[in-house]
């Protein structure tokens, strides 16, 4: 769906279902995001075809798989969620441990930002992170967004970011 000089993003399908039970319970996913409650292969289906495939039908857009061009598997996820939480286009992302400190996050993120803006034609997104999550913020900042907030989600505390969508950085 979406390509990068390095990645390419997908749709996630129901054979992802060992990559998304890996990834939302790695701790620093918990820790950051959350503990959606995944324990076996089944739960991770469900949570694809409920919540990820879902979007995809519902607003046109979602989470998406990230991968290298070349192969090998999901890196991670990074996309696009519309929360009845938030007034706005959400974007996200998440990456196994085993490949952080690649630029893969980044890369990932100004490419959403680009399909949001150029494909979608949305003209804000905003994002939340945990608070003590230094590392995401500052990407979020990398790509163009502002601190505006702290509040209080049904998950618990986040940051609140926002931008109107210019060029991406």
């Amino acid at each position: 769906m979406i390509q990068t000089d390095r990645l390419q993003l997908r749709r996630i399908s129901a054979d992802d279902a060992a990559f998304i039970l890996e990834l939302l319970n790695e701790p620093a996913y918990i820790r950051n995001i959350g503990d959606r409650g995944l324990r076996t292969l089944e739960d991770a289906r469900r949570y694809i075809a409920d919540k990820l495939v879902a979007s995809y039908e519902h607003h046109g857009f979602g989470l998406y798989a990230v991968e290298l061009r070349h192969g090998g598997g999901p890196l991670g996820i990074s996309g696009l969620v519309k929360r009845d939480s938030l007034p706005d286009v959400d974007i996200g992302y998440a990456f196994l441990q085993r490949h952080w400190g690649r630029g893969y996050a980044l890369e990932a993120a100004r490419a959403v930002w680009r399909h949001a803006q150029e494909d979608l034609g949305l003209k804000r997104l905003v994002a939340i992170t945990a608070p003590d999550n230094e590392p995401s913020m500052a990407l979020l900042r990398k790509i163009g967004m502002r601190f505006e907030k702290i509040l209080v989600l049904p998950e618990g505390e986040s940051a609140f970011f926002s931008a109107q969508l210019g060029a991406a950085r």
